[in-house]
């Protein structure tokens, strides 16, 4: 019904109704329209339905109908009260309550037993669609299609059974606006009145603001529920106050920190337990922002030493509120330092074993060089292991407990590299950073592939070589270094000297302990030495034995390794997961391995010399792998009888089943 349009007029409506029935048209009548909303849906429904017939809704099945109840749990349960006292308020007027989901599937019927039998016997329970395209026109459809109120009063309704009654229906709206459900009052079409609107837009609200305060509810505590993990997971103690000074937070680790538990703290002015210092004490009263003072905190009569920042909590652009102070512990800072400057690695001297001439002299110089103050310059193919002793000769130095701090060249850019090492000063638009020769100052620190350095990285590098002294951008303050310099490099620095493309009085500088790593292939006495120190690392970090066995090893010995270590022991983690039993036979290892030979690109690596005897020994192992270990075929392959291939392989104690493949 259209406001204009009350007190109801039935027998207009009913002459309305029954012109566009029969004729398809709306009588001209003087002071009176039909409502535009209604007429809209007969123009629907009139395709569509007999307007003779009764209604016939659909019924969902019940095992959907447990579905549907189940998904909008929350919608019934916040509906259910308002339901109740809609009931109690109108009790007695023969009125049913009738509650849909936004699609219009009765979801809960209630109010006056008599009421409620009328609409179950006129074809509407739980479970069935009251939407227009299923019952025609009533007020549960057009809110579903209006968004908005509606009241439908007797022969507006398309189908003729429904003329008895009157709809009054309202949207049920979300957060973001779309309709969730439809609350409604389906009474006798003598009770018609336009407050029945009023009351059903009134529940619909409240209904609608209950949901989204759940929501909000619901959100907050999530909120919160994250808020506590995250603080709880940070490596950072955490206790915020609010403007009385009482104790609103506190993540464990600042109880840790405090040797207090948390919950004894909690509601507590923070003064009772904590005595702040001066400085932090007027901060906090002057609501003032600080960044990691250091500060010694008075907590139940014993000290803690701690970085203190504190940030303020405001209210608004002028209502001071709490403070949020966030304390970090002295061990965690020096862990911090630490992590920056680089760790002290353990490796020493004695850790590395060597067997061969050409690595017991490279020793020889490298332990001269740790009791030297010189730079030191590394060279040898990728993968020689001239990271490994410059940390050697860093721990075997007077300078073994001070940071280590290497540094790849190559990775970073020409245009950044001045300012990566040499550091900022700190100034109006910009932040102080540290030069890298302050971060390992007394200690040590390694170029690696120095080669990539720029002419003016290497001009300034000399200088602090010659002067012990390093400039940050943007400063004319000169600051004491005391640094031992390791460069690293696989190319012939002599051509790029002579190139322009290195400086020769650094070079000059280097000349002093100048260390060549000779490649694996020249020195394969060290793989036993190399593969058992490497499977010795293994073994202790993943808690397992680890073996190679002899054959293996012997393998090893025979391939000529141009990654050097750092394939050898890619190789050896290889094969490790592809053993059965922690031990690394030869079936373990990859193909190229076993076979001894290998040509990268247009560079051929040099290969071992083999004798007469190895050579026989090789033939048969690569007739074994490619025949599975067949005696009949490996002989065919080689080239000779089956017997003679049967004496050759027990003489070289050669096994036919060691080289099927495992099953």
């Amino acid at each position: 019904m259209q406001p204009i349009n009350y007190p109801v007029k039935h027998k207009v409506l009913e002459s309305f109704w029954q012109s566009y029935f029969t004729l398809g048209r709306i009588p001209a009548i003087v002071g009176q329209e039909p409502d535009p909303m209604v007429l809209a849906s007969w123009r629907r429904c009139a395709p569509r339905f007999d307007a003779l017939a009764l209604p016939h809704p659909v019924k969902l099945h019940e095992q959907a109908l447990r579905r549907i109840l189940m998904s909008q749990s929350s919608l019934v349960t916040f509906s259910n009260p308002f339901i109740e006292d809609i009931h109690q308020f109108i009790e007695g007027s023969n009125c049913a309550i009738v509650l849909t989901d936004g699609s219009g599937c009765i979801l809960q019927i209630g109010g006056d037993e008599e009421a409620v039998g009328q609409v179950k016997q006129t074809g509407f329970e739980v479970g069935m669609y009251w939407a227009e395209e299923y019952v025609g026109t009533t007020a549960f459809g057009l809110a579903m299609i209006e968004a908005m109120p509606v009241q439908v009063v007797g022969a507006e309704h398309f189908l003729q059974a429904l003329h008895p009654f009157v709809t009054t229906a309202a949207p049920i709206h979300q957060v973001n606006g779309r309709i969730i459900g439809i609350i409604g009052i389906i009474g006798p079409v003598s009770s018609a009145t336009s407050h029945t609107i009023s009351l059903v837009m009134a529940v619909a609200r409240a209904i609608a603001n209950q949901l989204q305060a759940d929501l909000y509810l619901e959100e907050a505590n999530y909120r919160l529920t994250e808020m506590n993990t995250i603080l709880g997971a940070i490596q950072t103690g955490v206790i915020s106050w609010d403007e009385t000074g009482k104790v609103n937070h506190i993540n464990a680790l600042a109880g840790q920190m405090l040797q207090v538990s948390p919950s004894s703290i909690l509601g507590r002015p923070y003064q009772e337990m904590i005595d702040l210092p001066p400085d932090l004490h007027t901060a906090v009263s002057n609501h003032q922002e600080l960044s990691d003072v250091e500060a010694s905190l008075d907590v139940n009569g014993h000290t803690v030493e701690c970085l203190v920042s504190l940030l303020p909590i405001t209210y608004g652009s002028s209502i001071s509120g709490g403070c949020i102070a966030m304390l970090r512990p002295m061990e965690h800072v020096r862990r911090l330092v630490h992590q920056q400057v680089g760790t002290q690695a353990a490796l020493v001297m004695e850790d590395m074993p060597v067997q061969s001439t050409v690595m017991r002299s490279v020793m020889r110089q490298a332990r001269t060089a740790a009791r030297g103050t010189a730079p030191v310059l590394l060279r040898g193919e990728g993968g020689v292991g001239k990271n490994h002793l410059a940390r050697a000769v860093h721990n075997d130095s007077e300078r073994g407990h001070m940071p280590f701090l290497a540094i790849n060249c190559r990775a970073i850019p020409h245009e950044l590299m001045i300012s990566e090492f040499l550091g900022q000063e700190q100034g109006a638009n910009t932040d102080g950073r540290p030069s890298k020769f302050e971060l390992a100052n007394g200690g040590t620190l390694m170029f690696d592939q120095i080669e990539s350095l720029s002419l003016e990285m290497q001009a300034a590098l000399l200088h602090v070589i010659e002067t012990g002294h390093v400039m940050r951008l943007g400063s004319s303050r000169a600051i004491p270094v005391d640094v031992r310099i390791i460069g690293a490099t696989s190319d012939d620095l002599e051509k790029l000297v002579a190139a322009g493309h290195f400086l020769p009085h650094l070079y000059y500088r280097f000349g002093v302990f100048n260390i060549t790593i000779p490649p694996v292939r020249e020195r394969t006495e060290d793989i036993p030495l190399l593969a058992e120190r490497f499977l010795a690392r293994i073994s202790q970090r993943d808690g397992r034995a680890a073996w190679i066995d002899d054959e293996a090893t012997a393998v090893l010995r025979r391939y000529p390794w141009p990654g050097n270590v750092r394939e050898l022991e890619s190789i050896l983690e290889r094969a490790l997961h592809h053993s059965n039993d922690n031990t690394i036979r030869v079936a373990d290892l990859p193909e190229t391995v076993r076979s001894g030979r290998l040509v990268i690109a247009n560079s051929p690596q040099a290969e071992p010399v083999l004798t007469t005897a190895e050579a026989e020994r090789e033939a048969i192992i690569r007739a074994g792998w490619a025949c599975q270990g067949h005696v009949s075929e490996m002989s065919k392959q080689l080239g000779i009888g089956r017997t003679t291939l049967w004496r050759k392989m027990k003489r070289l104690k050669l096994d036919p089943n060691q080289f099927k493949q495992p099953q």
